[in-house]
């Protein structure tokens, strides 16, 4: 079973930090382009960022840019999503995505193949 596992959500303030990471089993996650996707609840999923298989280029939302760092380790097979600033309109169910056309990063998310279950974000004072 190929699997994607996210990690790193929890309860913050206006303003804060959080890593999210993503991790693979069964596969290798170098051959792969990486998005990052958060659904609100109410609202359509929408693509905040993504990494090519080689590390570039990365993509951003206009929503987080400025805030979030998109990464990726793949002697670790990790992709990490940095997330700076933190608002309340960030709060949502974040899950990583992996696209078999490693080298393009496409924003539907219908055009990805792997999918987490997601690690939910809550940004409230």
């Amino acid at each position: 079973q190929l699997q994607l596992v996210e990690s790193g959500g929890g309860l913050v303030q206006p303003g804060g930090s959080l890593r999210l990471s993503c991790a693979a089993s069964g596969f290798t996650l170098a051959h792969y382009a990486i998005g990052w996707f958060r659904q609100a609840p109410g609202k359509e999923r929408e693509r905040v960022s993504c990494i090519t298989a080689r590390g570039g280029p990365t993509t951003y939302a206009d929503s987080v840019k400025g805030r979030f760092t998109i990464s990726r380790d793949n002697a670790k097979n990790m992709v990490y999503l940095q997330m700076n600033n933190l608002k309340p309109e960030d709060t949502a169910i974040y899950y990583c995505a992996a696209q078999s056309l490693a080298y393009v990063c496409y924003a539907s998310f219908h055009d990805y193949d792997y999918w987490g279950q997601g690690t939910q974000v809550t940004v409230s004072s």
